[in-house]
């Protein structure tokens, strides 16, 4: 099998299997859907003339499954490319999306919503995170001044300003909340799409694709980086433009994610190193890759997190994490016994 037909089945794997998943949570559950329920239900809310499900039945697919199931396809695949882009950029095979510290100034400002009453709602929720996301990029920035084509400052600012914005959402937690916020904000920090709705799937589709209709024309530029600064700017790019705006739109699009789902880890870590097992490292065929396997990663890991110990759920964090740490383990094991 030549590496161009690997490719092609690669990407049309991950389509099917996609699309496979996504019918396959939209009728997971306790209510005791049937796929056609789930098209009638469509239908009936695209102005078909189907008959429509009871109110109940059409609440729970409508307000509840589908716009959770896209959430986490949106989510999944949006952190995955930004994972790889992310690889990429700073050429270390352990970065995540959570690398420039945006997940802990995220989580700062959802918990200063949640605890210190400044809103109320998922509205007031997500922009708060979205607002703390950025705060915390902003601070990166500043930090590292002009030299952006450090990949190691860039890396040590992201971890000095992550440990900032955890001190200051422990010291948050600590002085104003009651037992109840605690566990909102505990379990909003865990990740979670319970609270999806219409609004963040729509919010989230723009971002995601806005950030891979960015990235994927840099592909070329990723590719390069991979053997060094210099060798992509004797090929005619330009290292720091590059780099800021990749950054930049990582940076935003990790923010805006987060605030819809909560803290999420290693879905960006583990996805774009499994994606290249079956596509190879070209970044044209990586990234939308990336944006299928990531979503159907995520959609699988939700479906089990909310089914497999109901009626309780447990946080989509907790599960992702589980799988991810085995997998970040052998990652750096394959990086130690790989050849200087």
């Amino acid at each position: 099998m030549t590496e161009r037909q690997r490719t092609a089945l690669a990407i049309a794997g991950g389509l099917l299997l996609l699309v496979l998943s996504i019918a396959a949570a939209s009728v997971v559950g306790a209510a005791g859907l049937s796929p056609a329920d789930v098209l009638r239900t469509v239908a009936a809310h695209a102005g078909l003339p189907v008959a429509p499900l009871s109110p109940l039945d059409d609440g729970i697919v409508w307000e509840l499954r589908l716009p959770r199931v896209l959430l986490a396809v949106l989510v999944g695949g949006g952190l995955s490319v930004c994972g790889a882009v992310l690889q990429a950029l700073t050429r270390n095979p352990l970065a995540d999306p959570y690398l420039l510290g945006i997940s802990s100034g995220a989580s700062t400002g959802a918990v200063a919503v949640l605890v210190l009453g400044l809103g109320a709602g998922a509205v007031a929720l997500s922009a708060g995170a979205f607002g703390g996301g950025v705060l915390a990029f902003c601070c990166v920035l500043a930090m590292i001044g002009r030299a952006f084509g450090s990949t190691i400052r860039v890396v040590l600012a992201g971890v000095v300003v992550s440990q900032l914005f955890s001190a200051l959402t422990s010291i948050t937690v600590i002085w104003a909340a009651d037992a109840q916020s605690t566990r909102g904000v505990t379990f909003w920090l865990l990740g979670s799409l319970a609270s999806a709705s219409w609004a963040s799937v729509a919010l989230c589709a723009v971002v995601a694709t806005a950030g891979i209709l960015v990235c994927w024309p840099a592909s070329p530029a990723l590719d390069a980086f991979a053997f060094g600064r210099e060798v992509a700017a004797s090929l005619g790019i330009t290292p720091a433009r590059t780099e800021l705006v990749l950054f930049t739109v990582t940076a935003l699009a990790t923010a805006v994610l987060v605030a819809a789902s909560g803290a999420i880890g290693f879905v960006g870590l583990i996805v774009p190193h499994a994606v290249r097992a079956l596509t190879g490292g070209r970044h044209h065929v990586l990234l939308p890759a990336c944006a299928l396997y990531g979503g159907v990663f995520l959609l699988a890991a939700d479906t089990v997190a909310r089914t497999a110990f109901a009626p309780r759920e447990i946080p989509v964090g907790v599960l992702t994490a589980l799988i991810g740490v085995p997998a970040f383990a052998l990652v750096i094991r394959r990086r130690k016994e790989a050849p200087a």
